[in-house]
């Protein structure tokens, strides 16, 4: 024996079997097949795929020895070789399962030295491998015609099942295949394959390996078989997962089959319905959130759609997101105390150092609540939010949240990546929003059923933030509900938000419950644009869907407002903490020790004459003569929307005109031309450049200067055009107070 030792280990048995690619669902069902890179359908098969029943039936005709002997059979071999010396030619063989492996494993030409070798080799299997192993090994590479191999391949490529579902008949004619892949190939041969097949049947009731009637029934079975084509389901995601794991046999998904056939075809039928409009795609997302299991992946309404790019994989591909990046901005907000759901905000025109944002409607609303803001998707009190906020740190969440794209466009981003100016994908927007749903944790998406997620995420925002920002998102009052009347009468109990993106060219909308995150993208992959495409009208619909499909009337409940959230009385004009002119009050939540505690200042008061034509200020206040009235403490940008617009508001009365004060405080804001900036005008054709400022309620009238020379005295809200001189330039703004502005510009001649 000892020789024998040495030669295992000088010369050791490994098999190496590149075994086909499959992806499997949640429970087990295979969803897609790849070739083995040798070309072959060889899928592993499991020993718990191989039933008593196979075993049973494969053993007997194959090696009834095959548990007690170890690895060869010397009886066998001796009355093989009797027969053939007796007849003169080979007759009969006495391969047993494990040499039949080894030849498998290592094909070679039918000599006596190769039966020796083939013979030392089998014992060598035995020696490091269990019985169970060996059976599966043979199971996984006996031949079945062409390039199938593996009853599993055989069992789903002739049979359209898994080999635990074969009937007894199936499995006779399974059995018996390899020994004559030629003649008895199923599909071509059956008729041969069904005559061979109840002969086997005959010796094993001979042998009384089975009952009689169980034996009549499978020589009475008809053998439906058939060449088919291999499982090709979820195919975006099962190419993304042989790619991530290529030398893995079995990928356990975590799709759920009905789940991801309900989606499916609710994406085809629904941009069939869309095409009408030259909207061709979409792709859709689920994810479980108790699990962050992902349990459907719909990449593109038709793979095998050549000319509408349906091989793009839409939940990996980068897009503009449009606003759906606001909701993460505004709980970011909450937990910096900048905001609460009621705080007021100025929905006006702003100019952002030369950027000048406008809504999706091109409307504005003036002073709008925070929950209004968000729950309409208006732009202008996002960028305000955000200046705030600062880019910086919203660019820090995202990186927190794994967005790729905005990690590398990181340098360049500004006030406007929360408009769309940056690049996503809905597979990093999804996961983003199932944060929400898990109280501000973000947690890892699971594509296997290897992968674990943790119990407790990172934090990106917190539970109170959370909370405040699944109110305003859960509204129903807002633009983007879709029109159609059977969507609005169907609405399933959600939070959602959507987003368009520049041009048009994606429709976005994320929604999710307590169980459940989808995420859907609706446009074209060629990036094209389509004037009727928005994530209300376009994406939402089919949102809806979906959440109806996949979890109607959900009976998880919803959200519970955390113990450090309150709410309290706040001025409705404001929304900062009642003083003394709050005469109407509502409530508001707020975050105890983090949201602002601000007095309300909606309201200030002013010294008049009795007919209210002149205010004083506390320099030229008379002895007696005058009166106190409250007057509107209006931002300037808010006076300059209500001049422009001709709104009519509460105006100051004009200063005293004998007072000789100067005032240092709330000098002009100058808002065009924008400080440090060039201008390039034409020789021939000299340009004009347009003056504005912001001024407070007080002001009635403003000086503008061009190298401190006076070049127009006018109203503080009327556009005043000049032709600078070429070089730099400095323009000044003056106010009837003595306050004073100052920005420099550089002028070029091209």
């Amino acid at each position: 024996m000892i020789p024998f030792f040495l030669i295992d280990f000088i010369f050791p048995f490994k098999p190496k079997v590149q075994y086909a690619t499959q992806i499997t669902a949640q429970d087990g069902t295979l969803l897609h097949a790849f070739l083995s890179k040798d070309d072959k359908w060889r899928l592993y098969t499991n020993i718990s795929e191989i039933t008593p029943l196979l075993q049973k039936a494969l053993i007997h005709k194959e090696d009834q020895y095959f548990y007690y002997h170890p690895g060869i059979n010397p009886f066998a071999m001796l009355r093989a070789a009797g027969r053939n010396i007796f007849m003169g030619r080979r007759t009969s063989g006495a391969s047993t399962i494990t040499m039949q492996v080894v030849r498998l494993l290592e094909p070679e030409k039918r000599t006596y030295l190769n039966k020796f070798i083939e013979s030392f080799r089998a014992i060598q299997l035995e020696l490091h491998y269990s019985k169970e192993e060996i059976l599966q090994l043979y199971l996984n590479l006996v031949p079945y015609g062409g390039n199938i191999e593996g009853i599993k391949a055989a069992s789903l490529l002739y049979f359209g099942k898994p080999p635990q579902l074969l009937s007894l008949a199936e499995i006779t004619a399974l059995t018996i295949v390899p020994n004559r892949p030629s003649s008895l190939r199923p599909g071509t041969r059956n008729e041969a394959l069904t005559r061979a097949r109840n002969l086997w049947l005959t010796r094993f009731e001979e042998d009384n390996l089975f009952d009689k009637n169980t034996i009549r029934d499978a020589m009475n079975e008809p053998l439906v078989v058939k060449r088919l084509i291999a499982p090709k389901q979820a195919p975006h995601l099962a190419l993304r997962l042989k790619q991530e794991f290529p030398d893995q046999p079995v990928i356990r998904s975590n799709i759920k089959v009905q789940v991801q056939h309900q989606i499916e075809e609710q994406v085809k039928n629904y941009v069939n319905r869309l095409q009408t409009m030259n909207i061709h795609n979409a792709a859709v997302m689920v994810i479980n959130n108790e699990t962050m299991a992902v349990e459907a992946y719909v990449g593109s309404a038709d793979f095998n759609n050549p000319f509408d790019g349906g091989q793009v994989d839409g939940i990996r591909a980068i897009r503009s997101p449009g606003s759906t990046l606001k909701p993460l901005l505004y709980a970011t907000a909450f937990d910096k105390g900048i905001i609460t759901p009621k705080t007021i905000l100025n929905d006006v025109p702003s100019n952002f150092s030369g950027y000048e944002p406008e809504n999706f409607d091109q409307h504005f609303n003036g002073q709008v609540t925070t929950e209004f803001a968000l729950a309409n998707s208006l732009n202008i009190p996002a960028v305000k939010i955000l200046k705030e906020v600062s880019t910086p740190v919203l660019i820090d969440k995202l990186k927190k949240a794994n967005f790729q794209t905005i990690r590398k466009q990181a340098k360049d981003l500004g006030l406007s990546m929360i408009l769309g100016g940056c690049g996503v994908t809905l597979e990093e927007l999804t996961r983003l929003f199932a944060a929400f749903s898990n109280e501000g944790d973000l947690k890892p998406l699971r594509y296997t059923s290897e992968m674990v997620s943790p119990k407790k995420g990172e934090a990106l925002v917190s539970k109170e933030a959370t909370f405040l920002l699944n109110n305003i998102l859960t509204q129903v009052t807002r633009p983007d509900l879709p029109t159609n009347f059977d969507n609005t009468y169907h609405l399933p109990r959600i939070a959602w938000k959507t987003g368009t993106s520049y041009g048009k060219r994606d429709a976005w909308s994320i929604g999710y419950n307590r169980r459940y995150t989808v995420g859907v993208w609706v446009g074209n992959f060629s990036g094209e644009g389509v004037p009727e495409l928005s994530g209300a009208n376009t994406a939402t619909p089919l949102l809806f869907s979906i959440f109806n499909t996949l979890d109607y009337n959900s009976p998880k409940g919803w959200y519970q407002m955390p113990a450090n959230v309150a709410l309290r009385k706040i001025c409705a004009a404001s929304g900062d903490i009642p003083g003394d002119f709050c005469a109407h009050q509502i409530t508001d939540y707020y975050i105890i020790g983090v949201s602002p505690y601000h007095r309300c200042q909606h309201l200030k008061w002013i010294f008049t004459d009795p007919k209210g034509k002149i205010s004083y200020c506390t320099y030229c206040l008379p002895e007696k003569g005058y009166i106190r009235k409250t007057y509107p403490n209006l931002a300037p940008e808010l006076i300059a929307y209500y001049e422009s617009t001709k709104i009519p508001y509460q105006k100051l009365p004009a200063h005293n005109p004998s007072c000789e004060r100067v005032f240092h405080e709330g000098s002009p804001l100058i808002v065009s031309p924008n400080d440090g900036s060039e201008y390039f005008i034409q020789t021939n054709e000299p340009q004009q450049i347009q003056l504005s400022c912001q001024t407070g309620i007080d002001v009635q009238e403003v000086f503008w200067y061009v190298n401190d020379k006076l070049v127009k005295r006018s109203s503080p809200h009327e556009a005043v055009f000049i032709s600078p001189p070429v070089g730099r330039v400095k323009i000044s703004c003056s106010d009837d107070k003595g306050r004073n502005s100052d920005i420099t510009i550089l002028v070029k001649k091209i």
